[in-house]
């Protein structure tokens, strides 16, 4: 199997996808912010200081999924139909898991996409509650979910799409 962002001579390119046909494409991705139980409380009462934690990062993750191509070099800009960020408070974690799901219809996939939103959700807890606590830690970035495309559906184990 060869590298699809690299040409014969090992120079980095942009994949040329015109010739991929167009169909539905979709992409799940998730993570999350571990926290201390005290940090969550912030969350889940809604008395950070900088204000609604969960809803600011959800419209940071919508924004940065739709710069996604000015974010990550060789992405191809695309035409996203749909984007979803879901951020559920977990006192189990403890901390706040965060899931994505992009949408388009074209020649190319949105896993990129769903992956920056998880990040730029993830990073605006971060940034939302590191007054209380700067050793929060962001986990477990992954695509869960893949479909649409000459490669088919791809289900991460253990995920819960």
């Amino acid at each position: 199997m060869s590298l699809s962002h690299f040409d014969k001579d090992g120079q980095a390119h942009m994949v040329d996808v015109s010739d991929k046909e167009v169909t539905d494409r979709i992409a799940v991705a998730e993570g999350r912010v571990v926290m201390l139980p005290e940090t969550l409380n912030y969350v889940l009462k809604g008395t950070a200081k900088k204000g609604d934690v969960l809803g600011i990062a959800r419209i940071a993750g919508i924004m940065a999924a739709k710069k996604t191509s000015d974010l990550i070099p060789l992405c191809h800009p695309l035409p996203i139909t749909k984007v979803t960020l879901d951020l559920e408070p977990d006192e189990a974690l403890p901390g706040v898991r965060i899931r994505a799901t992009v949408k388009t219809s074209g020649q190319t996939g949105v896993e990129m996409e769903a992956l920056t939103a998880v990040s730029a959700a993830a990073l605006t807890v971060y940034d939302m509650l590191k007054a209380v606590e700067k050793s929060m830690q962001i986990e477990g970035i992954r695509v869960v979910l893949k479909d649409g495309g000459k490669s088919g559906k791809y289900e991460a184990e253990g995920s819960a799409s």
